[in-house]
């Protein structure tokens, strides 16, 4: 497996199959790396912990950073290469200049319009575009994997390489399904912050998506459909941000259960465990 530093020594892998991750891997990431590598391409695996998605005050200084542990993933996952850029090497005038540049980007609706992580986190979604667009600068991948765990970003990335279609000679963006743990909850970079005596509470947000799948099986409407959720969270003693359904494209709030969007409608939910911040979602219609 090659180590690229330096994004001129990624011309050979144009055409790749790119998986970008903030590193801090666990299974979930192999999962992508699995899949990209079972098309047939060489698999370019970014790791970089982006400062522009980060506001102030958020865990960017204590975002876990494991390269060695993340490389031997990488490599038993069946990658070609890892691209391990520094701040510097992505944005040569400094992170103020970057975060200014991210501020003026035109983003995709479904960036700005839902209110769910976009209200969360106002600046995020630019700093992911805009870190996400260098990536594919670099790399001109062939196809990219993300998770579904992170629904809005997957949604935010497909219509940002829909939009920008030539750039990136028709790029497509796979959505991959979660990978949860044993007792189903979703895989995450941040599970880790987890004291042992939080993670039956964090199981909260999984048991609230059964829930909410199980309700709009019996019929139920948004609204009721909404109110389990937030029984659920509630029991578990989650802050809740947001616990909602909406629609599977625009992620925008569906007025009632139409019979096309029953099945294919999502439940989201992030809320906090003290100073650890979850989301997780799931297809109203299946895990």
């Amino acid at each position: 497996m090659q180590i690229i530093e330096h994004a001129e020594s990624l011309t050979p892998m144009h055409a790749c199959a790119l998986v970008p991750t903030m590193g801090a891997l666990h299974a979930g990431h192999a999962s992508l790396i699995q899949r990209a590598a079972s098309d047939g391409l060489p698999v370019v695996v970014s790791l970089f912990v982006n400062p522009t998605q980060f506001a102030a005050g958020e865990d960017f200084s204590k975002y876990p950073r494991t390269l060695e542990a993340d490389r031997e993933l990488c490599q038993a996952a069946g990658a070609t290469a890892i691209f391990i850029p520094s701040v510097q090497d992505m944005y040569p005038h400094g992170v103020d200049a970057a975060n200014t540049e991210a501020g003026t980007l035109q983003l995709p609706l479904v960036a700005t319009q839902p209110k769910l992580e976009d209200a969360q986190r106002p600046t995020h979604f630019a700093g992911v575009c805009q870190v996400v667009a260098k990536l594919f600068d670099m790399c001109q991948p062939a196809t990219a994997y993300f998770g579904e765990k992170d629904f809005q970003q997957l949604r935010v990335i497909q219509d940002m390489a829909r939009r920008e279609g030539a750039r990136w000679k028709n790029l497509v963006v796979h959505a991959c399904p979660t990978i949860r743990e044993s007792d189903g909850l979703a895989m995450s970079s941040r599970n880790r912050y987890l004291q042992a005596d939080q993670r039956e509470n964090a199981l909260g947000l999984w048991r609230a998506l059964t829930v909410a799948q199980a309700s709009v099986r019996a019929g139920m409407d948004i609204a009721a459909v909404e109110n389990e959720m937030l029984r659920v969270l509630a029991q578990h003693q989650l802050q809740v941000e947001y616990a909602v359904i909406r629609a599977p494209g625009t992620l925008l709030p569906i007025e009632k259960f139409e019979p096309k969007l029953k099945s294919g409608a999502r439940a989201l939910i992030a809320a906090r465990l003290e100073s650890v911040r979850l989301i997780d979602n799931a297809s109203c219609g299946g895990a």
